[in-house]
Formats: C-alpha cells, structure tokens, sequence
C-alpha cells in the first residue's frame, strides 16, 4: 500500500507528527508519497533531508496514493477530498483541528492508524456527492461538494429571494440570508448551525436549510437523493454568492438556474476499528456529558476499547 501524505501547512502542530511518521515510513520500508508543498515545508522546517523530501514528492498524491492521509481539520480533507477527485481514492482525515466530524482521528494516534491500515483492519464509508449545475453567461459550468452548496447574500444589507423546485415542481420561494444544500455527510457543518438536521453518513439523502429566513414557518426538509433541485436567485439590487464546500463565486446576473443533483462519483473516507459516527457525535457534540466532564479524544489508541457509557468516544 502507498500511503499518499498531504495536510495544512498553516498548522504549526503538523511539522514534528508528520516527519516522525515519515521516518516510521522509511524505517518499516512503507512506501510513500508527500505532496510536493508539504515536502517542502519539512525541508524548510529542517525535519526532513531535502534528498528525501524531493524523491518522495510529488503534485498528485491521490493519483500516487491507494490511500490519502489528509493532516489537518476537516478543511483540509474537503480541499484533500477536492484534489482527488472523483478517482475514488480513499482518504483518512487525521485532526489537526479544534472540532473534527471528518478528520476523525487524533495526531497522536496516527501510528496505531498505520498499524491497523497494514494489517487490513479498516473500512471505507462512501458519501454522497452533490454536483451542481451552473447557467451562467459564459456558458454551463459544474461544480461538485462533499459537504453542501450555499446560495448566500454578498454582504451585510438586505436578504435575497430564492425560487426553489425539486423535480420540476415548486416547492418554496425563500426570502432569507440564504439557503443550504446540504449531503448527509455536510448536516453536521454549516447546516447543522443554522438549525438542519442531523443525518447519519449512509443516509442518501438532500436537506435543504434555509439560512435566517424571514418568515418563520420555513423551515429544513430532507429529499431524496435522487431528487433534482432548481434554484434561481430573483431579480434585486444586489449580488449574491454561490459556494461549493466553502468555495465561492460572486454573481452579479439573477435568475440564473443553479441545478443540483447527486453526482455520478463518490468520497470514500477511511474508518479504522472503534470508529463509528455515534462516537463522533458524542464526543464532538458532548451529548451525554456532566457538567464535570470534558472530552478526552487525544491520545487514545485506535485499538482501545469503546466505554459504551457517554463521552468515552472517538
């Protein structure tokens, strides 16, 4: 197996972790790959010999890879996610980050990670991806997101009026900040904050949450995932914002038809033993917890027993 390495280099605790696992690498005769930027800040950092730095890096890690490991928070792997592509290469988010519902190991634990992906001891979840359709004046453009789409107002004044159909009929017209589109695995990011759903990963499903809507009986609906949904932004004196996973492009032109859809390719995410998303939950969101309890999700081995009681989770 091919581990392919790539990670956030804004993240000072990244450095030290990373060339530790390159050398545990080297040692144990493990092939890798280190994405070229990544590469060059462990020469830079002096953690790494150049030499090895430049043989091993490389401008595609997914593509030299049969498995990403993606350091950061869950950021990272969304941008990991959109560098691979839809090649199907699976990815194991490592958090580097303060709240990680995708990276959804530790630093620390990496090692045992590696224990566990050489022995066999793993699985792949794959999520949903939405694809989106955009009709601009410069003719059809596709984007496509892991997590949700955002149709968005551009600045501080006035909200936005959005049309909305699911397979050709009308479902709502929004006036509101904005509206999510959000896959299962994006319910528990921008959607969730503004009052959406909580769905779990092998759910195929769509959830629509409208952002600070202005009148107070709109609220979320979940669709299914083969559903088609239109969106037009209606006539107004402002611009608006359309993003993709955080991504966004600013349009000027209204009644535009912005068409999401599930995309034909999906994300696989690598799921070591003990992991499971009710843990996630748990941890991330303390359900459970006593006033006196605080999540202990550092440091943990992979291979440790799951507490069924509250908070002893991921």
């Amino acid at each position: 197996m091919v581990y392919g390495i790539t990670g956030n280099p804004t993240k000072d605790a990244l450095w030290a972790p990373l060339a530790k696992l390159i050398d545990r690498l080297t040692d144990d005769d493990l092939p890798f790959r280190i994405h070229a930027p990544i590469a060059t800040g462990l020469v830079e950092q002096g953690l790494v010999d150049e030499e090895r730095c430049r043989t091993h890096a490389v401008d595609d890690v997914a593509a030299a890879g049969d498995i990403v490991l993606s350091f950061g928070g869950d950021g990272t792997l969304l941008r990991t996610a959109h560098r691979t592509g839809p090649n199907g290469t699976p990815l194991l988010g490592v958090n580097i980050g303060r709240l990680g519902f995708l990276a959804d190991i530790e630093i620390g634990q990496i090692h045992d990670a590696i224990d566990a992906l050489e022995a066999g001891d793993y699985r792949t979840e794959e999520r949903l991806v939405l694809q989106a359709d955009l009709e601009s004046g410069s003719g059809l453009d596709t984007e496509w997101a892991l997590n949700e789409f955002v149709l968005d107002r551009s600045g501080a004044a006035g909200l936005i009026e959005i049309e909305v159909a699911v397979d050709g009929t009308p479902l709502n017209t929004y006036w509101a900040d904005g509206l999510i589109i959000s896959t299962p695995t994006g319910s528990t990011a921008y959607s969730l904050s503004t009052g959406g759903p909580i769905i779990t990963p092998g759910v195929d499903a769509i959830i629509l949450t409208p952002i600070a809507p202005h009148t107070l009986t709109v609220r979320p609906i979940v669709l299914p995932a083969d559903a088609t949904i239109t969106c037009q932004v209606r006539e107004n004196d402002q611009p608006y914002v359309f993003a993709a996973d955080g991504q966004s492009t600013m349009f000027d032109e209204h009644n535009l038809e912005f068409s999401v859809e599930r995309a034909d390719h999906a994300v696989n995410l690598v799921k070591l033993p003990g992991q499971h998303f009710f843990h996630t939950l748990r941890s991330k969101l303390m359900w459970g917890a006593r006033r006196s309890e605080k999540p202990t999700d550092r440091g943990q081995s992979i291979s440790a027993p799951r507490d069924p009681s509250p908070l002893k989770g991921e």
